[in-house]
């Protein structure tokens, strides 16, 4: 069974102490993530696992799930799925949270690999992804009044002929011919054991997940059961999850953050996870309900994304007893510190961040959540991992270590590691000689600390959704009026970024902004990726090989964001915007107002504080 310690870490010291006390082996047994199962129903088989709310009304009795319950159904799924698809079967998903998915993640990494897909992508996408997966299995949400999931998987069908649908309905929901009922066919599976034989472990292929634009040739992770297990139980450690634990489950488990850190994780060490709803934070009534919800079920750590934490910070917590809660967690995005100032003042707790990537198996680093905190800082590596902050090489490479407060590329060594991706092709420049080149770019202080300072690759990140700009430059540039295109993110106080696109256009062309969106949003398969604003100009910049050069770009979309804030939001007429690239968030911007007085520069100063670039106003 896992060790995770006596006491909690707070300090790089408790790490230390905690890493020099017993090796990774001694400290980490499990060899598959079917382990962690029979582990935890042994050591606590009544324990509640799970607690599904379908609505999240007030008088809702909840689904729990024990334990013991958790692996019956998950050697069930696993049993299930090497029945259709024979030994070591590829098992696609598309479902929202439930505990099916939970049974159909887990069962599926049991018997053979999972693929989970985000079903709120477009058809030909989601093709792409099973294709390249190799999957002959997929799982999806029957049909539903608001969600199209099953309409997406049958059609996938005519694409995929030998491709076996099996669908996840309320009982009782009529035969479809073809078509497997998840519930009907685990009931007629033993729960008492795997009937092919031994789980799935080691360095065996445990998950597929896809990474970055989904247009042409995906870009699939791997991952192995250890990998997943280095993972999830630094997250334990440095997350400090007991038994006594229960966290809102509000992470979706087609992203690594929901089935790592608030998946795995917790299950390393008995805690209980809470699904609110289907949607989660989604779902406008879990928003309106959070604070009620946290308190009836006694939640001791809030999870969620950093616009999702932001958006229920806004709810008023109406006096309900939320004191149960002795922290949050936050990442998939870099955290605005107004969030975690203002999760400070509604809770009394600290809001700590974490850095994942898919290619770490979901987990780099972490700021302990049992510590006090570090602003800004997402902590220390996992334990028995190690990660540097390395300069960049003329040629691209990288070269030795940075001095505190430099800034240069976050690079990961550890058992964590991906393999690498389904094509091999991808890996070049990414995974080297048993390092992951981040493509983050951060510093450390001099406690070794680290901070993201912004991002080396062009990844457009909105709530947490990594947008790649290929995909909507590919997209624009098919339009007949536009030469070349160039997308950034633009700076958004609620999202983080969200995509606008500079376009260069032919000459004598003519063509309008209404044009240019209609095309984007009929060729762009992702609607997150849609241009939030399409900006012509004389001239997209480009370096002297002819390669689009972004900075300038991104500190343009920044100056556009700042003045339309200044004059139609703040109502300031006489201000000069400047926008530089650099600082430890990536951008500074510099607002300098004539003739202002206090008054006027306060609101100013707290609407920039919103933003994750740095910001000074001045006067003059």
């Amino acid at each position: 069974m896992a060790d995770l310690g006596t006491q909690p870490i707070r300090t790089k010291r408790d790490l230390e102490h905690f890493i020099s006390q017993k090796t990774l082996a001694e400290r980490l047994p499990e060899q598959s993530i079917y382990d962690v199962f029979v582990q935890s129903a042994e050591r606590a088989p009544n324990a509640t696992a799970l607690t599904m709310l379908m609505t999240g009304a007030p008088n809702e009795q909840p689904r729990r799930i024990t334990y013991s319950q958790l692996l019956a159904h998950i050697r069930q799924a696993a049993n299930l799925f090497t029945e259709i698809g024979g030994a070591a079967p590829g098992v696609a998903f598309m479902l929202p949270s439930l505990v099916e998915t939970h049974f159909t993640l887990w069962g599926a990494e049991t018997a053979g690999y999972a693929v989970p897909i985000n079903f709120l992508l477009q058809p030909e996408s989601i093709a792409e992804l099973i294709k390249a997966s190799g999957v002959k299995i997929l799982v999806a949400l029957g049909p539903h009044p608001q969600l199209d999931i099953w309409e997406k998987a049958t059609a996938l069908r005519d694409q995929v002929p030998d491709l076996t649908l099996v669908r996840v309905a309320p009982p009782g929901t009529p035969d479809e011919e073809g078509i497997v009922d998840f519930g009907t066919a685990l009931s007629r599976q033993p729960d008492d054991h795997l009937t092919f034989g031994t789980a799935r472990s080691g360095d065996q292929l445990s998950a597929y997940f896809h990474t970055g634009g989904t247009t042409g040739v995906p870009k699939l992770v791997a991952h192995t059961h250890r990998s997943q297990l280095v993972a999830a139980f630094g997250g334990a450690a440095m997350i400090g999850y007991t038994q006594n634990d229960i966290l809102t489950a509000t992470f979706p488990l087609f992203h690594v953050a929901g089935t790592i850190a608030a998946g795995l994780a917790p299950f390393i060490a008995g805690a209980q996870l809470l699904i609110m709803t289907p949607a989660g934070l989604r779902n406008p009534a879990v928003v309106e309900g959070f604070w009620r919800m946290v308190a009836d079920h006694n939640v001791t750590v809030v999870g969620g994304v950093p616009t999702a934490i932001g958006a229920v910070l806004q709810t008023p917590v109406d006096g309900h007893d939320i004191s149960a809660v002795r922290a949050g967690i936050t990442g998939a995005s870099l955290l605005p510190p107004a969030v975690g100032q203002k999760f400070q003042e509604v809770t009394g707790r600290t809001l700590f961040e974490i850095l994942g990537m898919t290619e770490a198996s979901g987990l780099i680093s972490i700021d302990p959540v049992s510590g006090t905190g570090t602003t800004g800082s997402v902590g220390w590596a996992l334990p028995y991992t190690q990660v540097d902050v390395l300069k960049l090489n003329n040629d691209g490479s990288l070269g030795e270590v940075c001095d505190v407060q430099e800034i240069g590329v976050i690079s990961i060594k550890g058992e964590n590691l991906s393999p690498g991706y389904s094509d091999s092709a991808h890996n070049q420049g990414v995974f080297t000689n048993g390092v992951l080149n981040s493509g983050d770019l951060g510093y450390k202080d001099a406690q070794g600390c680290l901070y993201v300072a912004g991002r080396s690759k062009d990844l457009i990140i909105r709530s947490g959704h990594n947008i790649d700009p290929t995909m909507i430059e590919n997209a624009m540039s098919t339009h007949p009026a536009v030469a070349l295109a160039a997308a950034v993110g633009m700076p958004d106080a609620y999202a983080g970024e969200l995509p606008m696109c500079f376009v260069q256009l032919h000459p004598d062309s003519t063509v309008t902004i209404d044009e240019l969106m209609e095309h984007a949003r009929t060729t762009i398969d992702e609607r997150p990726a849609w241009p939030k604003i399409i900006q012509p100009i004389e001239a997209i910049p480009l370096t002297s090989v002819g390669k689009i050069y972004k900075p300038s770009l991104r500190c343009s979309a920044a100056q556009t964001v700042v003045e339309t804030l200044i004059h139609d939001h703040i109502g300031l007429n006489d201000a000069n915007v400047e926008v530089a690239t650099g600082g430890p968030r990536g951008l500074c911007v510099t607002v300098t107002i004539k003739d202002a007085d206090k008054a006027s520069v306060s609101p100013l100063e707290k609407a920039l504080h919103q933003f994750l670039f740095e910001a000074q106003v001045k006067t003059a």
